[in-house]
C-alpha cells in the first residue's frame, strides 16, 4: 500500500479526543478556583460564629454581676413596689443569662450562635453547670419570695444571698476560662485557613503543571509530528507526479487530509505559520476571530503587529522570533491586543522545513487568561486576608498602649503638679502651728481648712477622668448627667444636658463605655481647644438609632486641617474618637468652621 493509501493522523476521533482533553483542562481549573472560594467564604462565616461566641460567653460574665447586684438590692425594708421592681428586673436577666447559658451549649438561632463545642468546652460547660443551676435556683427562690410578699426579715434573704455569693466567683472563674478557650479555638480556625489557602493555590499550580505535562506539550507535539507527516506526504506526492492516475489519487487523498487537518486546527487552536522573519505566511481561523474581530486580509503582514498595537510588546515578540527561530521556543506571554484588557498566552514556535529549502516557524498558542486571572486573584486573596488581619492588630495594639500611656501621663502630672504641692503646704503648715499662741493657731487651722478642702477637690478633678461608678451601675445616661455636672462645676462652663425623648435604656457595657468616652472627649476639646462658655449634650432616639449631639459656641476650626495634621492634641483625639465610633457599629460627623462653633454627632445602632 502506498503513503497516501494510509489513514491520516489526525481524523475525527482524535480531533473529539483533543477537544475533550481541553475541556477536561479548563474545567480543572474553573473547579479548583471554585472550591477555593468555596472554602474561604465557609471559613469566613465561622470566624463570624467565633466572635458572636467570644462576646456572649464574655456577656454571660457581666449578666452574673448583674444578678447579683440585683439579688443585693432587696430588703425587707423597701416598699412592695420597690421590691417588685426589682424582682422584674431580676427576673429579665435570669431570662437573659439561661437563654444565653443553654445557647452557648446547644446553639440559638434568635442569638446567632451555632450548635456544638469542642470536647474542652464541653467539659468546662460540665463544671460550670452546678453553680449556674445554684446560682439561678437562689436568685428564683428569691424572686418567688418576692411574688408572694413573703419577704419579712433579713435572714430569709440572707440564706438564699449566701448561696449566690458563695458560688459566683467560682462561676467566673470557669467562664473566664471559657472565654480564653473560645478566643484559643477562633484563632486555631484562623490559622487553619490560612493553610488551607496554601493548600489550595499549591493544587492549583499542581493542575497547571501536570496540563502542560500531559495535555498541552503532547498536544503540541502531536501536532508537530502530523504536521511533519503530512509535509513528508506532500514530497511524495509530487514524486508520483509522473502518473496522472496516481498524481490525481494523491491530490485527492492530500486535500481531504489537508481539509480535515486546517479544519482541526483552526477551530481548537490559535495556528499561524510564519516566516523566520516574523511574516504571516497562513493565519487560522480562530486565530483571526480572536485578534482580528473585523477581518481583513494578513497576509505578509508580520505577526507582532498582528497580536498587539503595543511598541514594547511588539519588540519583545519580534526579539524572541528572532533568538528562537532555529532551535524554537515555549513559554508564556503577556499582550494587550485591544481595550478589553491584557491576554496572556502559553506560546509555542516550532521550525518546520518546507520544499525548495526555505524554513518556517509554526507557532500554536493557548489562551490561559483565565487561568492567570484566577491564581492573580487567588494571591491577592490571601495578601488582602493577611495584611488586614496584621494591621487591624496592630493599630489596636498601639492604640490601646498609647492611651494608656497617655492616661498615665496625665494622673501623674495633676497629683504631682496639683496634689502634692498643696499636700507639702498643708505639711509645712501643720509643722508652722504654735500653739502658745491660739489666736496665729486658730488663723492657720482655718486656713488648713481651706487647702484640705482645695486638695479633695484636686483629688476628684484628678481622678474624674477615670469610668464612673453610675456608668456601670445606671447606664449612659446618668453617667452622662453626671459628667456634665461634675465638668461644669470644676470649670465653671455652662454645660447642660438635655434628654429629649427620655431615653433610659441599658446598653452593651462595650457600646456605653465607648459612647461615654466619646461624648467625654469631644466636651474635653470644647473645653480645652475652643475656648467655649457653653456646651450643650443633647440625646435623642427612635425603635433603630440613638442619637447624641455635643454643639459649643467656641472659636471653631477648619476640619479638613485637623484631618490632614493629625499629630496634635486634639487631631488624635478625634483619631480616638473615630476609632471607637466604628469598633460599636456607630456613625461620626464633626461639622465646624471658624468663628462659628463645634457640632459633633455620634448615631448609634439600638
Amino acid at each position: 500500500m502506498n503513503n497516501t493509501d494510509r489513514k491520516h493522523p489526525l481524523d475525527q476521533q482524535t480531533f473529539k479526543k483533543l477537544s475533550r482533553l481541553y475541556l477536561i483542562a479548563l474545567t480543572a481549573i474553573a473547579l479548583a478556583v471554585i472550591i477555593s472560594q468555596v472554602l474561604i467564604q465557609k471559613f469566613l462565616h465561622d470566624q463570624e460564629n467565633d466572635s458572636r461566641l467570644v462576646n456572649i460567653a464574655g456577656r454571660q460574665r457581666m449578666l452574673s454581676q448583674k444578678l447579683a447586684k440585683e439579688v443585693l438590692s432587696f430588703s425587707p425594708r423597701n416598699s412592695r413596689e420597690e421590691n417588685r421592681a426589682i424582682n422584674n428586673k431580676l427576673k429579665n436577666t435570669i431570662r437573659e443569662w439561661t437563654l444565653s447559658h443553654r445557647g452557648l451549649q446547644e446553639g440559638n438561632d434568635s442569638l446567632g450562635l451555632p450548635a456544638g463545642n469542642s470536647e474542652e468546652i464541653t467539659v468546662l460547660f460540665r463544671q460550670l453547670s452546678p453553680y449556674f443551676d445554684t446560682i439561678r435556683k437562689a436568685a428564683s427562690r428569691i424572686g418567688a419570695l418576692t411574688d408572694s410578699g413573703t419577704i419579712t426579715s433579713p435572714e430569709q434573704l440572707q440564706r438564699q444571698t449566701a448561696v449566690i455569693t458563695r458560688n459566683e466567683p467560682e462561676f467566673l472563674a470557669i467562664m473566664n476560662t471559657i472565654v480564653y478557650q473560645y478566643d484559643k479555638e477562633a484563632n486555631e480556625n484562623v490559622k487553619q485557613l490560612s493553610r488551607i489557602e496554601y493548600l489550595i493555590l499549591f493544587i492549583t499550580l499542581a493542575i497547571l503543571l501536570l496540563e502542560f505535562l500531559f495535555i498541552f506539550r503532547p498536544a503540541a507535539v502531536f501536532v508537530k509530528k502530523t504536521i511533519t507527516q503530512l509535509l513528508l506526504a506532500e514530497r511524495n506526492a509530487k514524486k508520483m507526479a509522473r502518473n496522472a492516475d496516481q498524481l490525481s489519487e494523491a491530490k485527492e487523498r492530500s486535500v481531504k487530509e489537508l481539509k480535515i487537518l486546517n479544519y482541526a486546527i483552526d477551530q481548537t487552536l490559535l495556528f499561524a505559520r510564519i516566516t523566520t522573519e516574523g511574516r504571516i505566511v497562513y493565519m487560522g481561523e480562530k486565530f483571526v476571530r480572536r485578534f482580528i474581530p473585523s477581518g481583513g486580509n494578513t497576509e505578509h503582514m508580520k505577526l507582532s503587529e498582528v497580536l498587539t498595537p503595543v511598541k514594547q510588546e511588539r519588540t519583545l515578540l519580534d526579539n524572541i522570533l528572532s533568538e528562537h527561530r532555529k532551535k524554537g521556543w515555549q513559554g508564556e506571554i503577556k499582550l494587550t491586543p485591544n481595550d478589553e484588557g491584557p491576554v496572556w498566552l502559553e506560546l509555542y514556535l516550532i521550525p518546520i522545513d518546507i520544499p525548495q529549502g526555505k524554513s518556517e516557524l509554526l507557532v500554536i498558542c493557548f489562551d490561559i487568561t483565565k487561568q492567570k486571572e484566577a491564581l492573580v486573584e487567588i494571591e491577592r486573596l490571601n495578601a488582602v486576608h493577611l495584611s488586614e488581619q496584621i494591621g487591624r492588630q496592630k493599630i489596636i495594639s498601639s492604640k490601646i498602649i498609647e492611651n494608656q500611656e497617655n492616661e498615665q501621663k496625665r494622673i501623674a502630672k495633676d497629683i504631682h503638679d496639683g496634689i502634692g504641692q498643696m499636700l507639702t503646704g498643708l505639711k509645712f503648715n501643720i509643722e508652722s502651728i504654735d500653739l502658745k499662741t491660739p489666736e496665729k493657731a486658730a488663723e492657720k487651722i482655718e486656713h488648713l481648712k481651706n487647702l484640705t478642702t482645695d486638695i479633695i477637690k484636686g483629688v476628684r478633678t484628678a481622678t474624674f477622668n477615670l469610668t464612673p461608678p453610675e456608668l456601670t451601675d445606671h447606664g449612659i445616661v446618668p453617667a452622662l448627667t453626671k459628667l456634665v455636672q461634675e465638668l461644669s462645676r470644676l470649670t465653671g462652663k455652662n454645660i447642660l444636658l438635655v434628654n429629649k425623648t427620655g431615653f433610659a435604656n441599658r446598653l452593651d457595657s462595650l457600646t456605653e463605655i465607648n459612647i461615654y468616652r466619646i461624648v467625654q472627649e469631644a466636651i474635653n476639646n470644647a473645653i480645652k481647644y475652643a475656648d467655649s462658655t457653653h456646651i450643650v449634650v443633647s440625646l435623642s432616639h427612635s425603635d433603630e438609632m440613638l442619637s447624641i449631639t455635643i454643639d459649643d459656641n467656641g472659636k471653631g476650626f477648619d476640619p479638613d486641617k485637623i484631618n490632614k495634621k493629625n499629630n496634635g492634641a486634639s487631631g488624635m483625639g478625634m483619631t480616638f474618637m473615630k476609632e471607637r465610633v466604628e469598633y460599636i457599629d456607630g456613625r461620626l460627623f464633626i461639622h465646624s468652621a471658624p468663628g462659628e462653633g463645634t457640632r459633633v454627632t455620634l448615631n448609634i445602632p439600638l
